[in-house]
């Protein structure tokens, strides 16, 4: 399995070089790609790994390259842009495609593209990272404990800082508004619409619906027609994100974006080991079946999102360079199964109960 080809795209970002020093310390050979030759050189003379700079319009050239390789684990962001093109080249190519995005619309796309991969026999399983691994696993575990769930509800609490990929997600989501799923379908909601107190492992908070990828997925994965996903935020930053409806028109114009990406370029690092290492996440999960009144609770901690992301990547990874199944577009619960989360380190097992 260690002489299996991996590529990394986007390696020289936060993430990306988190997960390429961990593949190389557990004997991997990964090929280090992206952009930009300048940015891949220093991190490949390091690693002593081969670096290969391509951009994505290039498709000739990246179909040509992926038939070579086995998996690639996709980290260059905005995943609005660049998922698609790297998915298709994949497809064409014949190798399994994995992402760390958490963006609504990658799962989408992915999830109409199904047909494709599975007739070209390769898998689609974007959002191996913290966006979604730990809420896809549990709802998937929670869905097994009530399969007749009407609605599902979840949440995670937790201190990690932003890497800048992430808070460049964060900005595109401004102009758009918030995001839940009613009667199957997708809805739009406004900033902070949604609120309730949610104890998720550590105490009662107020939350605040977000439009987190299980939007998409957790209903790939259980079916469950309505569905939310909340984080903790205080009342009174709730009301300012609230007073943001007003101006969504202007928060999604490019220039505006554009503003606000530069200023996280400036501004945003991802956190440092050491920070990383004491920072844990409380992932909450509320199952129900109104018409039955059926109710359970589940819980899972983790370590920091980023460490989730490295170590959901690189055990994905591990499970498609020995994968003998069909293709097309998996969650990670669906192709791993529920207990992926808790092999991770820093992972409790899935607690699941009425409280």
């Amino acid at each position: 399995m260690k002489n299996k080809k991996i590529m990394i795209y986007g390696a020289y970002g936060y993430t990306g070089e988190l997960i390429a020093r961990e593949a190389v310390a557990r004997g991997y050979h990964p090929i280090l790609a992206g952009r930009s030759a300048e940015k891949l050189q220093p991190l490949s003379e390091e690693l002593g790994m081969p670096a290969m700079a391509m951009p994505l319009d290039a498709s000739e050239t990246l179909e040509r390259t992926l038939r070579d390789m086995d998996v690639v684990i996709h980290c260059a962001g905005p995943f609005s842009a660049t998922a698609e093109p790297m998915m298709r080249a994949c497809i064409a190519a014949g190798t399994h495609y994995q992402d760390i995005t958490g963006e609504m619309q990658v799962y989408q796309r992915a999830h109409t593209m199904h047909e494709e991969a599975k007739a070209a026999g390769i898998v689609l399983c974007p959002g191996t990272g913290f966006d979604v691994i730990p809420t896809d696993c549990l709802a998937a575990a929670l869905h097994r404990a009530i399969p007749t769930a009407t609605h599902l509800t979840l949440g995670f609490d937790s201190d990690s800082g932003l890497s800048p990929g992430t808070a460049k997600t964060s900005i595109e989501s401004l102009g758009v508004g918030g995001a839940v799923r009613r009667n199957g379908s997708i809805e739009i909601i406004g900033h902070g619409e949604l609120t309730r107190t949610i104890d998720f492992g550590r105490g009662e908070k107020f939350a605040v619906a977000i439009p987190w990828g299980d939007v998409a997925t957790a209903y790939y994965s259980t079916n469950i027609p309505n569905i939310e996903v909340y984080i903790p935020m205080s009342p009174r930053r709730a009301k300012k994100l609230k007073r943001l409806n007003a101006f969504r028109w202007l928060l999604k114009l490019s220039w505006v974006q554009n503003w606000m990406k530069e200023k996280v370029d400036k501004s945003v690092k991802g956190p440092s080991e050491d920070k990383r290492s004491e920072q844990k996440t409380w992932v909450w999960g509320e199952i129900r079946n109104d018409r039955r009144g059926e109710r359970k609770i589940g819980r899972v901690q983790t370590a920091n999102g980023y460490d989730v992301t490295v170590h959901g990547s690189l055990a994905v990874m591990e499970f498609l360079l020995d994968y003998q199944g069909e293709g097309g577009y998996f969650t990670p619960s669906k192709l791993c199964g529920f207990e992926l989360v808790e092999q991770l380190p820093g992972s409790s097992l899935i607690k699941i109960g009425i409280d």
